[in-house]
C-alpha cells in the first residue's frame, strides 16, 4: 500500500523495577491480545522487534543500590536495560514511524522516553503520563526502593546518574513537557514533591467533576506548542474492575469508556507517534482482559473510530 505508515513493536519483558512477578510477560500477553493483527486492520505495517533480552530476578540477588544513592532495587540492571533500550530505539525508530513499546514494568520509560525525545527533538514532544501513581519518588523519597516508582523524576534528573545520565547526561524534560492523567494513589513525599512540580496535573478527582472530554481537551490545549506526544500508559490507571491484571491495581480509576475517550481525543490531534504499555500482569488477569483492553486503547489512540 503506498503511503502504509509503518509501526515498530518493542518487547521489553522486565519486571525488576518492581516486586510483584508477572510484568514480565506482559509483552506475550498483549501480542495474543492480537495487537499486530489489530494494527494491520487500522492500515498499518507492522515490524514487530521481539524482545529485549531482560534477565531473571531469579538469576542475581535483589539487592539494594549503595545506601549513599538511597532505596533502589536492581539499580544497575534496570540503568542497564534502560541504555539498550535507548540505544535500539534510536537506532531503529525512524521520525515518520510509530512506536510502540510493550512492557513489563514502567521503569522502563526511562529508556524509552530518552529515546523518544533523542529522535523527535527534545523540547519539541510532551509526555502524558496515564497512571495511578505519579512516579516522582527517588531512592531518598521511595519507601519501596521499587524503581517503577521512579521513571518521571529521574526524567526529570532527580535520582542517581544511573537513572538521569540514560542516553546522555542529564535531565531529558522539563516539568511544563507533562502532563498527568488518572492519579490517585501517592507516597506522603511524593505527593509534596508533585505539587511542587509544575507538572500539569489531573487526578481523578478532576476526571470526576470535569467529565474526561474536557480534560483531555485541556492536556491537548496543553501541548498546544509540541510537535509531538509521547503516551506512557500504565493499565493501573484504569479501574481493576476493567484491568484486573496489574501489579499495582488502585479502586476508582478510568472507566471503559474514559480511557477509549481520552485516546480517541489524542487520536485526533495527529500528535501521538510513540506510546509505552506497560504493567500488564497476566498472572493475576481474568482471561487476558487487561491485555485486551491495552490492545483496544491503542487501536483507538492510532486511529479506529465508531464511524
Amino acid at each position: 500500500m503506498q503511503g502504509q505508515r509503518t509501526a515498530r513493536v518493542f518487547g521489553i519483558p522486565m519486571d525488576l523495577g518492581q516486586q510483584r512477578r508477572g510484568v514480565d510477560m506482559g509483552p506475550s500477553a498483549i501480542r495474543y491480545a492480537d495487537l499486530n493483527q489489530v494494527l494491520t486492520g487500522l492500515g498499518l505495517k507492522v515490524c514487530d522487534h521481539g524482545n529485549l533480552f531482560v534477565p531473571q530476578a531469579e538469576e542475581m540477588p535483589r539487592e539494594m543500590a549503595d545506601p549513599s544513592i538511597g532505596r533502589a532495587y536492581y539499580l544497575p540492571q534496570v540503568a542497564a536495560i534502560c541504555q539498550e533500550m535507548y540505544d535500539t530505539i534510536t537506532s531503529t525508530l525512524q521520525p515518520d514511524e510509530i512506536g510502540m513499546f510493550l512492557g513489563g514494568d514502567h521503569s522502563l520509560s526511562i529508556g524509552t522516553v530518552s529515546a523518544v525525545l533523542k529522535l523527535f527533538g527534545g523540547e519539541k514532544v510532551g509526555v502524558l503520563w496515564v497512571d495511578a501513581h505519579a512516579d516522582m519518588n527517588s531512592p531518598h523519597t521511595s519507601p519501596s526502593g521499587n524503581i517503577h516508582g521512579m521513571s518521571v523524576a529521574a526524567l526529570l534528573g532527580d535520582g542517581p546518574s544511573e537513572l538521569t545520565d540514560i542516553g546522555y547526561a542529564g535531565p531529558k524534560i522539563q516539568a511544563d513537557q507533562v502532563a498527568m492523567v488518572g492519579i490517585r494513589n501517592l507516597d506522603p513525599d511524593e505527593r509534596l514533591k508533585l505539587k511542587q512540580s509544575g507538572i500539569f496535573i489531573h487526578t481523578m478527582r478532576e476526571v470526576d467533576e470535569l467529565g474526561m472530554s474536557l480534560v483531555a481537551h485541556r492536556i491537548l490545549d496543553h501541548f498546544a506548542n509540541y510537535d509531538t506526544i509521547h503516551v506512557s500508559l500504565d493499565l493501573d490507571s484504569c479501574d481493576p474492575t476493567i484491568a484486573p491484571g496489574v501489579g499495582t491495581p488502585v479502586n476508582g480509576g478510568l472507566s471503559y469508556r474514559e480511557a477509549h475517550l481520552l485516546m480517541e481525543i489524542l487520536a485526533d490531534s495527529g500528535k501521538v507517534r510513540t506510546v509505552d504499555i506497560v504493567e500488564v500482569n497476566p498472572v493475576l488477569d481474568n482471561h487476558n482482559a487487561t491485555a485486551e483492553i491495552a490492545v483496544e486503547l491503542m487501536a483507538s489512540l492510532f486511529g479506529q473510530r465508531i464511524l
